[in-house]
Parts: C-alpha cells; structure tokens; sequence
C-alpha cells in the first residue's frame, strides 16, 4: 500500500512538473517572445556593427572630398608661385603621342615619299624636319637620300610649310593624314617639331618656336625658287604662323598666303575660353592662371599680329570645335577682315557646320577642301 502511494505521488509530481514545463494558452506567446530575446550583450553588439559600418564609410568618405578640396585650392597658388607650370601646360611638348614610333623612319606611317632631316636653327638647338614631296614624285621619290628630296623642292609645285600645334609630334596621326591630302593636291608639304618637341632637342618657348618656324622657311626658299611658299598653321600652331608672317611682312618677304586652321585670338582669351579649364570661374582666376602665362613670355598674339599681315589670309574652323572655340575663330576674322594691312588681300573664313563632327582636327576630311585650296 505504501509503495503504490508512493509511486502514485512520483507520477503526480511528474504530471505537476511537465505541467509547469509547457506554457499555457495566457502564457504562450509571453514565454515565446521571452525566448527568442537576444541577451542585451548581444543586441548591442549587432546594433554596432552596421552602424560602425556607415561611420566608418562616412568618414572615409568625408576625408577623400577634404583631401580633393586641398588639392583644388592648393593648385592655383602652386601655379602662381611657378610659373613654368602653366607653361608646360600651355605647350604639351611632354605628351608624345603615339609612344613608339621612329621619326626618323617616316615611312612606317605610311609616307613613303618623305624624307626625315636633322635641321640647326641655333647652337644646341636641333629640329626634326620631315618633306614629303607631292604624290606625283611618289615613284621618283622612292630610294632617294635627303639632296634628291631637297632639289626636288624647286620642282614646279607648290610648298606648305606646317605648323603644328601642342602635344605630340610631327608623327601625330591627323597630321599625317593632312600631308597624305596636300601631297595628293600637289604640294610639296614640309613640316617640323618645334625645339623640345619630338626628338629635337631644345627648351620650348614662344621666340624659339618662332624662330624655328622663320629658319625652316628660310631653308625652303632658299631650294624653291620661285614656287610659292604657303604657311599652314594648327590650333597653338597659328600663334607660331601668325608670329612667323609678321616678322617676314615686316622684313617685306611675305610668303604667298595663310592659312590658320582653329585659330584663337590669343593664348589668354584661349585659356579662359577652354572647355577643359575647370577653374574659369574661380575668384581671380586671371591672376593666377593668365598672368603667369604671361609672366612666362607667352602670348601667341594672333590678334595683334593680323593687323601687320599683308598677304591672302584664309581661315578654317569647325563649329563644333571642343578645343578652341568657334567664336574665337569668328572673331579673329572680323578683326582681320577689318585691318587696313589686308585692304589689297583676300581675307576668307570657311566654317564646318557641327553635323559634319570634325571637331578640332579632323577638318583634313573634308571633300571640299581641295576647291577651298584652290
């Protein structure tokens, strides 16, 4: 009897105890939120974590737009202070695109009727000339050394004398295709890279580009005889030309025309007007990126220079040019259409509608330029 009490009382205290284990309808959900809570340990452990995360982007990200800030304020100081920056801005002569061609080998750009020469305008200064000869001396041309291709300069056909612009080479690819087009129209084309240009060896400046540009005209009418002699200037190129004209105009030998191809006014118009200039609305913006050009002895004054020009001046420039642009070829025109010294001499301006898409150097494309030429 004792022992079936007590077994009776064990199973009603196992009853009691699971009874007490499974919650009850009031309790159930009470119990069941009270079990899925995190320890407070826990939870603010895994609150840290994304927010940490968002701190630490934030901040990181803060740091970078403070660190660009510093830099965009610190740069024009640092041009102001060094002028020879914005200089070497100005000329691009450290850009030598395309890498990897061999100047003195012409003909791997496909000018196989050319001939690379060495020129010395100055002591300790050497230029790289290229003469490609008109396409009608192709054959002849083939195998010839540099006197064959300097007598063939008195042949009867026209010379283009070419004065690129900054960056790059005389090897530039749109310049090649442009001797490509004035050899098949029958010119003799002569160009070179300006001192510090290319592989001529010298320190770049508006007087030596000058006087580069005068001594290489100078040896071309020395051997032409009395073919004409044009001068083609491209972008930067037409501060050389525009420079060039006026010191032969005044020394009463002007070569027998100009042509300017996306000219600008001037380097400092040019600067202000630039797309790429992000600093044009910056407070005091002239001083301290136009007068350090100045103070740099650089002007390329093709305004000024126009008004002491006297021969047959032709400009092309295309409207959706992003480099220099259109107005200031429009108004470099008016300013010479305008000039007592052109009053004997054709002035012409030839504007690419944008739909045609040359841009600042692809004017070369054009079908009409032979008859523009002519």
């Amino acid at each position: 009897m004792r022992k079936r009490n007590e077994s009776v009382t064990v199973e009603h205290e196992r009853a009691a105890a699971a009874a007490a284990a499974v919650p009850g309808p009031l309790d159930k959900g009470c119990s069941l939120r009270r079990s899925l809570r995190l320890p407070s340990s826990a939870a603010a452990e895994g609150m840290k974590r994304p927010l940490g995360r968002r701190y630490g982007l934030w901040f990181r990200l803060r740091k970078l737009i403070l660190w660009l800030l510093g830099v965009y304020i610190a740069i024009p100081f640092l041009v102001k202070l060094c002028p020879a920056i914005q200089a070497k801005l100005v000329f691009l002569n450290f850009v030598r695109v395309p890498y990897f061609i061999d100047l003195k080998r012409p003909q791997d750009q496909g000018l196989n009727h050319t001939c690379n020469y060495y020129l010395q305008p100055e002591e300790d200064v050497t230029i790289g000339v290229w003469h490609t000869v008109p396409a009608a001396l192709w054959k002849n041309a083939r195998g010839k050394d540099q006197p064959w291709f300097e007598e063939a300069l008195g042949s009867s056909h026209p010379v283009i004398l070419y004065l690129h612009g900054n960056a790059g080479t005389r090897g530039g690819d749109h310049r090649v295709e442009l001797y490509k087009v004035l050899s098949s129209l029958g010119y003799h084309v002569v160009t070179f890279d300006y001192r510090g240009w290319g592989d001529s060896i010298g320190s770049p400046s508006e007087r030596g580009m000058t006087y580069d540009a005068l001594h290489v005209f100078d040896w071309i009418k020395a051997r032409s005889g009395d073919n004409p002699v044009y001068i083609w200037g491209h972008s930067l190129g037409t501060g050389v030309a525009t420079n060039l004209v006026r010191r032969l105009c005044e020394r009463e030998t002007p070569p027998d025309a100009l042509i300017l191809e996306s000219p600008f006014t001037n380097i400092r118009e040019e600067a202000r007007s630039h797309p790429f200039s992000i600093y044009r609305y910056f407070p005091g913006f002239d001083w301290f990126f136009l007068d350090p050009i100045t103070t740099s002895g650089i002007k390329f004054a093709n305004d000024e220079n126009v008004k002491y020009i006297s021969c047959s001046l032709l400009i092309l420039h295309a409207e959706d040019d992003p480099v220099v642009p259109f107005h200031l070829g429009k108004k470099l025109y008016n300013i010479a259409a305008t000039s007592r010294s052109f009053r004997d001499y054709k002035v012409q301006f030839v504007p690419f509608h944008t739909e045609l898409g040359y841009r600042h150097k692809y004017i070369y494309r054009s079908p009409e330029l032979p008859r523009i030429l002519r």
